[in-house]
């Protein structure tokens, strides 16, 4: 039986929200918009950039969200170019990777609100390209937590629906796992707060939890 693990990526893999944040207090000051609250803010990561303004400013009309979305995609690439928004991985997710890379009959996969020139990026900055077998981004797909990335990812690496994962830290994770079939580990060490997550089918504090979880999927399969 061949297993799926996909992965989040930002608050999961990656912590981006120093990047993220400062990406959007340039594009809404640029629209006369003040800076919604740390944790509002964060609450959307993880959705298409479109879905994920609207939510923040559902006052907003299309014009302006189009200009706030442009805006953020320049002040993004503007920060990393400078060098000041690397993402630095969480503590353990390299070698996590690795581990599960060797396991008999697993591939890893990545279903992500990024662009997919963030995400090239972000890859070929840590090393982690091939570990993922598939590469789902918000380019080619509905934003979560429609299931498509996963579907996608599925047909793609021809893994079995009932044997596979979603691991994320947002509830926009869980919900587009369960959507697709798939089992949920949700991370507490996101953008989303652990009361959100309950709907997960389990929790890790740490990356050295996850194998023993996904045993635990295996037996019960």
């Amino acid at each position: 039986m061949r297993r799926l693990v996909v992965f989040d990526v930002d608050g999961t893999l990656v912590d981006s929200q120093g990047h993220i944040l400062a990406a959007m207090e340039a594009a809404f000051a640029g629209c006369g918009r003040p800076m919604p609250p740390r944790e509002a803010a964060l609450s959307v990561v993880g959705l298409s950039l479109p879905v994920a303004l609207a939510r923040l400013f559902p006052d907003a009309g299309e014009a302006e969200l189009g200009a706030m979305a442009e805006g953020y995609r320049s002040a993004f690439q503007r920060i990393r170019l400078s060098g000041a928004g690397a993402s630095p991985l969480y503590p353990g997710t390299r070698e996590m990777l690795a581990g599960l890379s060797r396991a008999p009959g697993t591939l890893l996969g990545l279903a992500t609100g990024k662009s997919r020139r963030g995400l090239d990026h972000l890859l070929d900055l840590h090393g982690l390209a091939p570990f993922f077998a598939t590469r789902q981004v918000a380019d080619d797909h509905p934003s979560k937590p429609h299931p498509a990335m996963l579907e996608a990812a599925l047909a793609e690496t021809g893994a079995e629906r009932g044997a596979s994962v979603m691991v994320g830290d947002t509830a926009f994770d869980l919900e587009m796992g369960r959507a697709a079939g798939l089992r949920t580990v949700a991370v507490t060490w996101g953008y989303h707060r652990r009361e959100m997550l309950a709907g997960a089918d389990a929790l890790i504090g740490s990356w050295a939890e996850l194998p023993s979880v996904l045993a635990d999927f295996a037996e019960a399969a």
